[in-house]
């Protein structure tokens, strides 16, 4: 791929390294098929948060939920937009880390890149977790941490082999994933018109009924914001995939675009389904979940365990992705004299031991979980809680100084522009901000946001004296 000219390179910064290029002189492969990478986009905004964290929104926010989601996705889209530009324009497996560093400084792209790594390296083990529990229902003569063995296992497996393997599981996956989300919703535009046998069209008497559209008032309404922005959380993978697909810019340009209606149609579209054809707060939505809710009203049979088969084939795929993710993030770092060079080796087209590395930190946060569920995991959950917003901002702000350099030096690498440049960069900018203002407000989120700035602090000021002392060589 493309260096960054000397021109662009900030001060003290290494350039980044070519995303390919391992420290063995190997390479990754290009095994991930168009199909792989528009279903990974695909199926990327349909995660467990979405059908398991969506009942603490709707409780909160109550109808407003609808407006919760819409706004925190208008969010998520200008994010996309602008990792869309930067990896279309510099296709790199380390996505926004390698964007960081080249137009921010080696520091930035240290801090995002292994923030990152850890954000995906805890999720692998909640995932997993979450996953084994499921499974732990249909067979409770089992142990969960037996589930959580094989689980970690046969994903570790997947990654270590070629990466085409990986693609092919999160093509299922999604597709999956996919058909039950547009059969969800197919069924709730039935029972809202009044088509389905024994309904008739709610109306609006679930959205203006029971409190109103705001039955808990703004403050409601923020809390399910909070709720529905960490719902978002592994769009970026797809940005990182694409780099080792037969064709990065276009495979990236098609995922960025389409990702408007994909989180309209999925994500709000949903949301909107549930709050009118079941009061928000009937009982049973905080039982089974809200899936499960509408399903068993509409006389679904087996609802429950529809829903439960649809939960763990999402947390499956996030365990898959997230030792994906954190694996070529890690090695891109590493490519690029930012971690432990024996570690970049690659060996059939798979940095098998970055691979090694993440799914064994994923399954050592599932063994403190069991150890030590309530300080040292909660410490790691805490330490990450906010780490996607972090995330975001240092995509923002290289989005800033790379179009810029973009536009004066290699237009033509513009395949996807961010929408109104330079102001919505600004309100995105602005977004995350207003984000972080919430979550100090936020009793049960403040914690969150204090651990996460603590462990940026931390690696900012590791990058800070790494890229001093090699300015000074």
């Amino acid at each position: 791929m493309n260096r960054t000219p000397p021109s662009a390179a900030s001060a003290g910064a290494r350039p980044a390294a070519a995303p390919g290029a391992g420290q063995d002189g190997g390479a990754l492969s290009h095994g991930l098929k168009q199909r792989h990478l528009s279903m990974i986009a695909l199926g990327g905004v349909i995660g467990a948060g979405l059908f398991v964290g969506s009942r603490e929104g709707i409780a909160a926010a109550g109808p407003s939920i609808v407006l919760a989601y819409a706004v925190s996705g208008a969010l998520v889209m200008l994010i996309m937009r602008m990792l869309g530009e930067m990896s279309a324009a510099h296709p790199a497996s380390g996505s926004f880390s390698v964007h960081a560093e080249r137009s921010i400084g080696s520091w930035a792209g240290f801090t995002a890149g292994w923030m990152f790594t850890a954000l995906l390296c805890v999720a692998v083990a909640a995932e997993a977790l979450g996953a084994a529990d499921v499974l732990h229902q249909w067979f409770p003569a089992t142990e969960p941490w037996m589930w959580v063995l094989l689980i970690m296992i046969v994903f570790t497996a997947t990654n270590l082999t070629a990466v085409g393997n990986f693609g092919e599981f999160e093509f299922w996956f999604a597709a999956l994933k996919v058909a039950a989300i547009a059969i969800f919703l197919i069924l709730g535009v039935l029972a809202i018109l009044g088509l389905l046998p024994g309904t008739s069209a709610p109306g609006t008497a679930h959205l203006t009924g029971d409190g109103g559209f705001l039955p808990k008032g703004v403050d409601g309404l923020m809390v399910g914001l909070l709720a529905s922005v960490f719902a978002y959380g592994g769009l970026e993978t797809v940005t990182i995939a694409a780099a080792e697909s037969q064709d990065p810019v276009r495979g990236v340009a098609r995922a960025v675009r389409t990702a408007m209606w994909r989180i309209a149609l999925f994500y709000v579209g949903s949301m909107a389904i549930i709050v009118t054809v079941i009061p928000w707060s009937a009982p049973s939505i905080a039982k089974s979940g809200p899936y499960v809710a509408v399903l068993d009203y509409l006389k679904i049979p087996a609802a429950g365990q529809i829903m439960n088969v649809v939960i763990l084939i999402a947390l499956l795929s996030a365990v898959n992705a997230n030792i994906y993710g954190s694996s070529r993030m890690a090695y891109s770092l590493i490519t690029r004299g930012q971690g432990p060079a024996f570690l970049g080796k690659v060996s059939g087209g798979v940095p098998r031991r970055a691979v090694l590395l993440c799914a064994a930190f994923g399954f050592l946060a599932v063994l403190f979980s069991f150890w030590w569920p309530t300080t040292v995991f909660q410490w790691l959950l805490n330490m990450v809680g906010a780490a996607v917003l972090v995330v975001w901002g240092f995509i923002a702000a290289a989005q800033l100084r790379t179009r810029r350099q973009l536009e004066r030096e290699a237009p033509e690498r513009l395949v996807v522009k961010m929408w109104a440049f330079p102001f919505l960069t600004w309100v995105a900018l602005a977004g995350i901000v207003a984000v972080l203002v919430l979550m100090l407000r936020d009793d049960s989120q403040r914690i969150q946001l204090l651990f996460t700035g603590g462990f940026g602090l931390v690696l900012t000021v590791i990058g800070l004296v790494r890229q001093r002392a090699l300015g000074r060589r």
